[in-house]
């Protein structure tokens, strides 16, 4: 890190994201406490205060007094917007869950995502479709890619066993995440892998999620007619 860094929560809040990130800090872990972070970067402890209060209020960081401060243990559980494990939604309508990767590549980032998600030309990512199913029926259909410069790991994860999607709650920390929900109309493809007819009525949700400043993946859900969502509040 650069004075500028040490010298702001910003860039301390970056630091101790990149910590967590690279499993450094494992969740539950107790982690340094304010001084001796402070000792560390060169910084006042008012500035380290500043950007654990912040990572404990997006969920990363449980902070007790007197107890210290931990990484959490479910950081998706205290997020503003839970990141929704699919198996749990399928089973939670008393259902038998499954999934088929349907494809799996590495690719390149478009201009569009280079622009989007501020990528560079030569970041790698992993190209996964997914089709998902409840009782053995289509449930949903998913389109993602993960940038690999960020979660390297998941090139040796079995992703047939466990799919990507219940992977990432697991085992990625994240800071922020973009969520935009419409209704559309199944396109040949989506017809054929969701059973339904083309241009019927489908629900669609798009999902990018990010640590820091890096984007971890963005991922576009079809769900068949008659889908609903609920949430919790």
């Amino acid at each position: 890190m650069t004075d500028l860094d040490t010298n702001s929560w910003q860039g301390i809040k970056s630091e101790v994201m990149r910590r967590i990130s690279d499993r450094r800090w494992q969740p539950g872990d107790l982690i340094p406490g304010e001084v001796e972070l402070a000792e560390e970067f060169g910084c006042a402890r008012a500035t380290v205060n500043r950007a654990l209060r912040d990572l404990a209020e997006s969920g990363l960081l449980d902070r007790k007094r007197k107890a210290g401060t931990r990484v959490a243990l479910n950081p998706v559980r205290k997020a503003t917007v839970e990141i929704p494990v699919i198996r749990k939604d399928v089973e939670a309508r008393g259902k038998t869950y499954s999934f088929d990767v349907l494809d799996r590549k590495g690719l390149a980032p478009s201009a569009v995502l280079q622009q989007q998600y501020g990528l560079a030309a030569d970041t790698p990512l992993l190209g996964l479709w997914t089709l998902h199913r409840a009782d053995t029926k289509p449930f949903a259909y998913e389109e993602r890619w993960i940038n690999l410069s960020v979660v390297p790991k998941i090139v040796d994860a079995d992703l047939a066993t466990l799919s990507a999607n219940e992977w990432l709650v697991r085992n990625m920390p994240l800071s922020r995440g973009e969520f935009t929900f419409s209704a559309g109309n199944a396109t040949a493809a989506e017809s054929h892998l969701l059973g339904c007819p083309q241009d019927a009525a489908v629900f669609v949700a798009n999902r990018s999620t990010w640590v820091v400043d890096d984007a971890i993946t963005a991922v576009r859900l079809v769900y068949g007619p008659g889908y609903s969502m609920k949430t919790v509040v």
